[in-house]
């Protein structure tokens, strides 16, 4: 989604998916023995079969098997096997058996596309563990804005993404907060109709303070692990501390991004941030009413891509390519859309008209957020001098 908690490297939210691969002799993972073994088969048959190893929620899980199927029917020289590691299953192990098969000098791996998050990336460009894209080899890379693909140095490719916005109740708010300095005078005049969840717990939540905080800061400091930048959050928290009194129920944060969207919901409280593609689905599917309406504010908040790396370890590069060529198609991206409700990998203006009038409200942009672990020292303060003070 470009345009779900921004172009750069991020942090958050989003953000909010587990994203995992598998290597090694685990049994997720092929020996270099066992990947000869399936080589020598596909070149019997006339195929090529890869493995996408992917994870997340369930709606991850049906995206890439509505796309493989349509793929697959199209090109039969190329099967895709999906390997679905539902979130919580140990991804940060797995993504270390990689790591540590490229370390003892493995030549091949059965993980031949891995989706993954930012710091997957970053942990993988010092091992060297990604391969390098381009439009070479996948042409379709023109269709992504190149400043994305540049934050990672080509070595991954934004398939997808999503922002925090704005989510507003329309029957109780005419005209919402264009701007950061607006939605804050919003919130003192609307006393408890404001709420963000316990950043702590999740994306959206976690975008409004950072988004706070960093609003003080030069831009360049969205981006950067420096601990100097701890000394400059000063205003920042002082200006959530003056806020707490005017949030729901006069202080009360709800647990994970679900939860304040559950109050929008039973018109508890008239406005929240949240991630776009939770909103915009749950208004598909009725959960949310049809008043909720969604908007970004200036300066944005923050969001994110899921990306796809090539594991320089693969031994199927080329069939892969072919199918990440097809993940960034409008065809593709229509059916990414249309499934998680997400921003498209691709150019807004290469997406269908209709969907580029129905995201428009939310498809204007958002920053990038991405402080490393100084993450954990904003929800250390928050909790002692928001939540706790």
């Amino acid at each position: 989604m470009f345009g779900k908690k921004k172009m750069g490297l991020i942090l958050s939210g989003v953000l909010s998916l587990s994203l995992l691969a598998g290597c090694g002799n685990s049994g997720n993972a092929a020996t270099a023995t066992g990947e000869a073994k399936d080589t020598k088969a596909g070149a019997a048959t006339g195929t090529t079969e890869i493995s996408l190893y992917t994870g997340g929620s369930l709606n991850v899980k049906e995206l890439w098997e509505t796309l493989i199927k349509d793929f697959e029917a199209k090109n039969d020289h190329v099967k895709v096997k999906l390997v679905y590691l539902p979130a919580g299953t140990g991804g940060a192990s797995t993504l270390d058996r990689l790591i540590a098969a490229k370390k003892s000098g493995q030549t091949d791996t059965d993980i031949d596309l891995y989706e993954g998050s930012l710091d997957d990336i970053t942990k993988g460009v010092g091992e060297k563990l990604w391969e390098t894209v381009d439009t070479a080899k996948v042409p379709n890379l023109a269709n992504v804005d190149e400043t994305y693909l540049k934050q990672v140095n080509n070595q991954a490719i934004p398939y997808r993404a999503s922002s925090v916005v704005l989510a507003y109740n329309s029957a109780k708010v005419a005209t919402p907060p264009k701007t950061a300095d607006e939605l804050y005078t919003w919130i003192r005049q609307h006393p408890g109709k404001f709420a963000y969840n316990d950043p702590s717990t999740g994306g959206s939540g976690s975008s409004f303070v950072n988004t706070v905080i960093y609003n003080f800061l030069p831009p360049e400091a969205m981006n950067s692990d420096d601990p100097a930048n701890m000394k400059k959050w000063d205003q920042g928290f002082s200006l959530l501390k003056e806020l707490g009194p005017s949030m729901y129920q006069k202080g009360v944060y709800p647990k994970k991004n679900q939860g304040t969207l559950d109050i929008l919901a039973s018109e508890e409280v008239d406005m929240v941030p949240a991630w776009s593609d939770m909103a915009l689905e749950q208004l598909a599917k009725g959960l949310l009413p049809d008043t909720v309406k969604l908007t970004q504010i200036d300066p944005a908040f923050t969001g994110g891509p899921s990306y796809l790396m090539v594991p320089s370890l693969s031994s199927k590069k080329e069939a892969t390519q072919e199918f990440l060529n097809y993940v960034l198609t409008p065809e593709a991206q229509t059916v990414v859309i249309n499934k998680m409700y997400g921003y498209p990998g691709i150019k807004w203006s290469l997406m269908p008209s209709e969907l580029q009038e129905k995201f428009n409200s939310v498809s204007s942009g958002y920053r990038s957020f991405n402080s490393g672990e100084l993450q954990q020292e904003i929800y250390k303060r928050w909790q002692s001098e928001v939540a706790g003070g």
